[in-house]
């Protein structure tokens, strides 16, 4: 144990942390961990002596090791919060972290299930309505690339089943008009029929057994019971399919604008990540097919 990981100043810290900002024991604690790590890197022989150059130095070793951008900027954020403190109790001039910066965070991709996940997902026999509720929002879904609350709110006239469109009312109120796929349309058509027998208090396209309007909790509710009936290895949520229908589609097509219109991302911006998702489809297509790929490989 060295000097810095001993000194006297963490103990009052972790008491500030608790005492005084009353943070949860959990995030003291990984701010501690955090200190500890970079004390045992520092020369300094003790924390009132470190400086910026030598602070600069074992963030750049931390990242060199593998450290993840995550994990880097929780460092960062406890030793600024620890010299503020000793700032504040005038052991130090200046705050040597102040200036610091950790690398930044790559946003994380949007997980999506491959198609024949989505097939084996959607492959479930009507015996009921409630099953074939399920089945045609689920077919939505993935059909038009719906979010959760423009499928919740949708409304028995927003869709044309002749015209296989669907008007949907998304982000600052601004509508859109969607098309909706064949075996989407044919699960709805299948899903009014059962409708029509049942309780309606509601003019919502979806509604639960008493009548209602599918909530937002009833929908993912049913989503991840059909995952785990489909027997499926991923869990699935109303953004996964979302997620799938983009990335399939844009496999398909390369056409990011027309994902956008159909996404309804005012910025094209937002619509970019699946770039990546489909530059990811490319490079596993290429590492398995290319040649000069394989030979690398082998």
């Amino acid at each position: 144990m060295t000097a810095l990981t001993a000194s006297p100043w963490l103990e009052k810290f972790e008491r500030f942390l608790s005492a005084e900002r009353q943070l949860s024991r959990y995030t003291v604690r990984n701010y501690l961990n955090e200190l500890h790590r970079v004390g045992a890197l520092l020369t300094a022989a003790d924390w009132q002596s470190v400086s910026y150059e030598q602070l600069k130095a074992v963030l750049a070793k931390l990242h060199r090791q593998g450290l993840s951008p995550r994990s880097l900027s929780l460092c960062l954020s406890a030793q600024k919060q620890f010299f503020e403190f000793l700032l504040r109790e005038q052991q130090i001039e200046a705050n040597p972290a102040a200036q610091l910066s950790a690398p930044k965070q790559g946003k994380p991709l949007p997980k999506n299930l491959d198609a024949d996940s989505v097939n084996h997902l959607l492959d479930i026999d009507v015996t009921d309505p409630i099953s074939a509720r399920d089945k045609a929002l689920m077919e939505l879904f993935y059909s038009s690339g719906l979010r959760l609350a423009e499928l919740a709110s949708l409304n028995v006239n927003d869709i044309d089943l002749q015209a296989a469109e669907l008007k949907v009312v998304g982000k600052g109120s601004k509508e859109r008009l969607l098309p909706v796929g064949s075996v989407a349309i044919a699960a709805i058509k299948q899903w009014l029929n059962y409708r029509a027998t049942m309780p309606q208090h509601d003019n919502a396209l979806f509604i639960s057994q008493r009548g209602g309007r599918l909530s937002h909790r009833g929908i993912q509710a049913r989503l991840s019971y059909w995952g785990q009936q489909q027997l499926l290895a991923a869990k699935v949520h109303p953004h996964k399919l979302r997620h799938s229908f983009a990335t399939h589609l844009l496999e398909a097509s390369g056409d990011l604008r027309a994902v956008q219109e159909l996404l309804g991302h005012a910025n094209l911006a937002t619509t970019q990540i699946y770039t990546s998702l489909d530059f990811q489809h490319l490079a596993k297509v290429y590492d398995g097919a290319h040649p000069r790929a394989r030979k690398g490989k082998n």
